[in-house]
C-alpha cells in the first residue's frame, strides 16, 4: 500500500493478544516515515528509521490505555518505550500492571483526546508526514466521540493507525472511518523460531511452550519464563497429594501456591490445563502426538490410566475457572485449598 501511494488515512489493525499486530503497526510507521525504502524494507539507517527504532521520532505519537484521572500517554512515554524495546507482543495488562500497583483498570480518557487533538494541531516537525499510533482503542469508550471528526478528515499528511485486540469494544462510528487488517494468530512453527531466537537454550521446551501459547508469542516469553521455575513438578506433587488425599500436605501445598506471583498462579493452572490436554490424548491414543518431556510423560502415562475422560473434563473445568478468580483478586490460598478439595472428590468420583 505503501509502495503504490494508497495508505488509508485511518487502519485498523485486528489481531489476538500477542499475535504482532502492534510491532507490524509500528513498523509500517517506521516504513512511511523513512527516507530511503528498499527491497520493501525500511532502511534502518536513515535519522527517521534511528529515531523511529527508539520510538523518539517527534512525527510519530503514541496513544495506548493509563491508569488514573488527568493522566495521559504523555505522562508515560519512558515507560512504554522500555516496554516496547523489551517485548513489543506484550498485551493489556502486562502493560497496565506495569505502570499501575493496584489492579485499576486501564482507559483512554478524555485529557488523552484532547492531547491527541492538540498534537495533531501542528504541522510535522521532521518529516512529511505524521502518524498517530494508538494501541487498543477499545479503552476510548464513548470518549471515541471526541475523536471522529479528526479521524474522519485528518489534516493533511495525517495518519492514523489503531491497533485492536477487540473489536467488539469499539465504536462502530469509528470502525466505519478505518480500514480494516486482520492478522491472525502466530503458528506454533512461528512461536518455535522466535523462542528459538531469543532464547537459544530453550530448543527441548520450545514445542510444548508454542502449542501452550496458543498463537500468542507473548504468553509463550512468559511461559518460558516460568518453565523452570514451577509448572511441572509442582503439578504431579499436587495431583499425588490430591489423589491419594493427604489433609496436611495439601494445606502446605496450598500456602506454598499462594505465596507465588499471579502471573506464575495463572502459568502454573494454564500449564495445567496443557497437560490435562496431553492426558487426553494419551487416553485415545491413535497416534496423536503428546508434547510432554520426561518425567512429565511418565506421570502422565500413570494418570491416564487412573482417570477418566470425565474426570479429566472437569479438572479442566475447575482449572480454568480457577484462572478467571486469580484475576479477579481471589483469595489465593483459600482458593487453592478450595481447589484441592474439589480435586479429591472429581478424583474419587467413579465414572458416571
Amino acid at each position: 500500500m505503501v509502495d503504490e501511494e494508497r495508505v488509508p488515512h485511518a487502519s485498523l489493525f485486528l489481531s489476538p493478544p500477542g499475535a504482532g499486530a502492534l510491532p507490524l503497526a509500528i513498523a509500517l510507521a517506521n516504513y512511511l516515515l523513512c527516507t530511503s525504502r528498499h527491497d520493501g524494507d525500511s532502511c534502518g539507517t536513515c535519522s527517521h528509521c534511528r529515531k523511529a527504532s527508539k520510538f523518539i521520532h517527534p512525527d510519530l505519537h503514541f496513544s495506548f490505555p493509563v491508569v488514573g484521572a488527568g493522566v495521559t500517554s504523555d505522562h508515560h512515554l519512558q515507560e512504554w518505550r522500555q516496554a516496547l524495546a523489551q517485548n513489543p507482543y506484550m498485551e493489556a495488562t502486562q502493560w497496565i500492571r506495569s505502570i499501575s500497583s493496584d489492579n485499576k483498570q486501564g482507559n483512554i480518557n478524555k485529557d488523552e483526546c484532547h492531547a491527541i487533538l492538540h498534537k495533531l494541531s501542528f504541522k510535522p516537525f521532521e518529516s512529511d508526514i505524521r502518524i498517530l499510533l494508538m494501541w487498543l482503542p477499545e479503552y476510548l469508550g464513548n470518549e471515541g466521540n471526541r475523536l471522529l471528526k479528526l479521524i474522519e478528515e485528518p489534516p493533511a499528511n495525517t495518519y492514523f493507525i489503531l491497533v485492536s485486540e477487540n473489536a467488539e469494544l469499539i465504536l462502530n462510528t469509528i470502525l466505519s472511518r478505518c480500514q480494516l487488517t486482520k492478522i491472525p494468530a502466530l503458528t506454533d512453527v512461528e512461536i518455535i523460531q522466535g523462542l528459538q531466537h531469543r532464547i537459544p537454550d530453550i530448543r527441548e521446551q520450545a514445542a510444548a511452550i508454542a502449542y501452550m501459547a496458543n498463537g500468542s508469542f507473548s504468553e509463550a516469553l512468559q511461559l518460558a519464563a516460568q518453565k523452570e521455575n514451577l509448572e511441572a513438578g509442582a503439578l504431579i506433587d499436587w495431583l499425588r497429594k490430591t489423589y491419594k488425599p493427604q489433609g496436611k500436605e495439601i494445606v502446605r501445598w496450598s500456602e506454598k501456591a499462594a505465596a507465588w506471583s499471579k502471573d506464575a498462579q495463572k502459568h502454573f493452572l494454564h500449564y495445567g490445563l496443557f497437560f490435562l490436554r496431553e492426558l487426553i490424548a494419551l487416553k485415545i491414543g491413535g497416534g496423536l502426538p503428546v508434547r510432554l518431556q520426561e518425567p512429565e510423560l511418565a506421570s502422565a502415562k500413570a494418570l491416564s490410566n487412573l482417570l477418566t475422560i470425565e474426570q479429566i473434563e472437569q479438572l479442566a473445568q475447575l482449572w480454568a475457572n480457577n484462572m478467571s478468580w486469580i484475576e479477579r483478586n481471589a483469595n489465593p490460598k483459600i482458593l487453592f485449598l478450595d481447589t484441592s478439595l474439589q480435586m479429591i472428590r472429581i478424583m474419587q468420583k467413579k465414572a458416571s
